[in-house]
């Protein structure tokens, strides 16, 4: 008999909330501010999960036992994520679902190959690059996101219908069944949900999600109702036994096309045709140098592979056994490379199938290792972008308003395959369109608003028909130096979640920290404009000497969904992010 090995119970949000501070347009390049809530739960204690057989540790216990029934009927991993990820759509509607896209790692033991697996959205052709301008000025972030005008095309279903063929083993209508269940009989509202349809801007701005999540009377739906979603389930039924085309060329796509196109308020462009025209993609991962570890992530429209890789490689040119967790020094140095490798990031990443991006550059060992000579131990410097090698291009660094509603899951099966996807439907809500039961995303505001600066360079990230808006969703798969499998790992969290996840590696792989304190500890966030730490990160003293040094340091709650699985000694060692609901479940 399968038994739960941990499970960090639900645990309720406590008022301690904090909105970021908007970015100045001078920084932003444009007029996006930040406007999710964020928010911060109780701590438990913090113990890793062990099993020796198979694991999987999402964002929601509903999800994590659908992983595992899958996982203990000897599906695999991916098997194991897709019926997770209908579950987190039902479960965790803020944060991600079948409306979105994702990313994921894949990687199958017996060829001992990794490939990534690209489910991001795109945009309609009908689009042009001033798409978010308005009277000669963009939008207004929130303006933009409500509706149909920011939908991307939802890429995730054709993702998982694309590795299902290759890495299942069950029957893919086997994978809906969890979800059909839990959508038919109902799921108890979170503490979490219930939150966030409080604090989230505009959730009941559409008739059909004001129904699903307020009552009669308006009021969002209390802790511990039972929500039940029929919709959703009819149209799980109908891609169990249809497979994806009815969502991409059929009654589903038709309904999806509709929402967008007659939104009352804020109409968009896409058509189907550019749903039937949707292609998941298959891509090389890229890998960067981190000690004696091989850190592999999604490359390109994601810029988590290429950013985390580039913390990563940048710390190991400095003496990292000499500085403990918590310590100004160690502080100071992973602010310093994430703010480097952010200024590439800003100025490089995009679409590649669009624009020309020096993916292996950017990670070159000689590159990352002229790169950590600009950190001065003594002093924050200026983060500038670099050239990397065969870049002989001028881009317009620029900002795009990823806000922290996502989801990751991390999966290993009982074969050695492994899974690591993180899984998006954008801003909490998305586009507060819901669909059959799913709600729609907003991705095309991850495009940068501005699509030339002032001396008319273009921006990377602009927007273009039929191109993926930039990612920072970091889902990365490490291995040891004979190519084994060591740790599976991923967060949510907009563009912060490239320093979770450099950061639990670090501490883990480096510091030796046990995979659920790596992701217990305090977050760090530098991603250009400020330094952000939790309040348990550094003491006063240790924060005091941070500043010193030339830092611009705010405390506050950063809301992380960190969920990774360590294999050592032959055992799997799991960790769910207490910030939010997670749980680790295994055999």
């Amino acid at each position: 008999m399968n038994k739960p090995l941990y499970c960090f119970l639900s645990v309720f949000l406590t008022a301690a909330t904090a909105v970021a501070a908007p970015l100045s347009d001078k920084q932003t390049g444009d007029q996006h501010k930040e406007v999710q809530p964020e928010f911060a739960t109780g701590r438990t204690e913090i113990k890793s999960a062990s099993a020796e057989k198979y694991m999987a540790v999402t964002a929601n216990p509903h999800a994590s036992s659908a992983a595992e029934q899958m996982l203990a009927k000897g599906g695999t991993a991916v098997d194991a994520a897709i019926a997770a990820q209908l579950v987190l759509g039902l479960v965790e509607p803020q944060s991600s679902g079948i409306g979105g896209g994702a990313f994921m790692l894949s990687y199958r033991a017996d060829e001992k190959k990794l490939l990534s697996y690209d489910g991001r959205e795109t945009a309609p052709m009908a689009v042009d690059e001033n798409y978010f301008i308005r009277d000669g000025q963009p939008r207004g972030f929130l303006d933009a996101v409500i509706g149909g005008y920011s939908v991307g095309v939802p890429g995730v279903m054709r993702m998982l219908e694309l590795a299902h063929q290759r890495d299942g083993k069950l029957p893919w209508e086997d994978l809906f069944q969890p979800a059909i269940t839990l959508a038919e009989q109902g799921f108890a509202v979170s503490p979490r949900l219930h939150q966030l349809i409080i604090r989230m801007p505009r959730v009941a701005a559409r008739p059909a999600i004001r129904s699903y999540l307020f009552d009669k009377d308006g009021k969002p739906l209390p802790v511990g109702h039972i929500l039940k979603n029929p919709a959703y389930a009819e149209t799980l039924k109908t891609l169990a036994e249809q497979g994806t085309k009815p969502f991409y060329d059929g009654d589903i796509a038709a309904a999806i096309v509709d929402a967008v196109r007659h939104d009352p308020k804020n109409p968009g462009v896409m058509t189907r045709k550019d749903m039937a025209d949707y292609q998941a993609k298959v891509r090389e991962p890229v890998c960067a140098e981190f000690l004696v570890y091989e850190v592999c992530g999604a490359t390109m429209p994601s810029s988590g592979g290429t950013t985390v890789g580039a913390i990563l490689g940048m710390l190991q040119h400095f003496p990292l056994d000499d500085y403990p967790v918590g310590s100004a020094e160690l502080t100071h140095l992973f602010v310093e490379a994430s703010e480097l490798a952010f200024a590439d990031r800003n100025t490089y990443a995009a679409d590649s199938e669009f624009i020309d991006v020096p993916v292996t550059a950017l990670v070159a060992p000689q590159y990352l290792a002229q790169r950590a000579k600009l950190i001065n131990m003594e002093h924050a410097q200026p983060a500038r972008p670099g050239v990397p090698g065969a870049f002989s291009g001028k881009r317009k660094e620029s900002v795009s308003p990823e806000l922290p509603n996502t989801s990751h899951l991390s999966i290993v099966d009982q074969y050695g395959n492994a899974v690591s996807m993180t899984t998006s439907i954008e801003t909490g809500f998305g586009s507060r369109l819901l669909v059959k039961g799913f709600l729609l995303n907003n991705q095309l505001t991850d495009f940068s608003f501005v699509p030339r600066n002032r001396e008319k360079q273009l921006v990377a990230n602009r927007v273009e028909p039929g191109k993926r808006p930039r990612s920072s969703m970091s889902p990365t798969i490490v291995f040891n130096r004979d190519g084994s499998l060591r740790l599976v790992v991923g967060s949510p969290g907009g563009s912060r979640i490239i320093d979770y996840t450099a950061r639990t590696i670090l501490y883990h792989l480096s510091k030796g920290m046990p995979i659920a304190e790596a992701i217990h500890a305090g977050n760090i966030g530098a991603i250009g404009y400020r330094v952000e730490v939790e309040p348990d990160t550094l003491s006063d003293k240790e924060l005091a000497r941070l500043e010193m040094k030339g830092h611009k340091v705010v405390r506050k709650e950063l809301n992380s969904g960190i969920h990774g699985i360590a294999l050592q000694d032959g055992k799997l060692l799991g960790g769910a992010d207490t910030r939010r609901e997670g749980s680790a479940l295994g055999k």
